[in-house]
């Protein structure tokens, strides 16, 4: 699985083994029960992060990992953002401090077939 992540304007892909989300579940049930607590989002307090707002979360920690290179951290992030949303393509960090400018990019929906027709 792949996620394509962009910091500063520049995107660099980063991929996990399938089993990675199945391993990690314990860490991201503890993940969840953290943040059903509420969490700080820059400036505001979010009683229920929604999965997005989980998502902004994470990334907010992937930045860190990124400094800090730390690349388990980074990639338990990269796994929890693709199990929280399926379907994500891309995420797009903010830097300037404020998490909820963080933009969540998703597959783009595919065409449905339409149902029969009928004369």
């Amino acid at each position: 699985m792949k996620l394509n992540i962009t910091v500063d304007g520049e995107t660099d892909a980063f991929s996990i083994p399938d089993n990675m989300i199945a391993e990690a579940r314990d860490f991201f049930d503890k993940l969840d029960a953290d943040m059903d607590k509420g969490w700080q989002m820059s400036r505001d307090w979010v009683q229920k992060p929604t999965p997005d707002q989980r998502c902004q979360i994470a990334a907010d920690k992937i930045l860190s990992a990124m400094e800090s290179d730390n690349k388990k951290l980074l990639m338990l992030m990269v796994a929890y953002i693709l199990y929280k949303k399926p379907g994500i393509q891309g995420i797009h960090i903010a830097t300037n401090g404020d998490m909820t400018e963080t933009v969540l990019i998703m597959e783009p929906e595919q065409d449905k077939p339409m149902g029969p027709i009928f004369s």
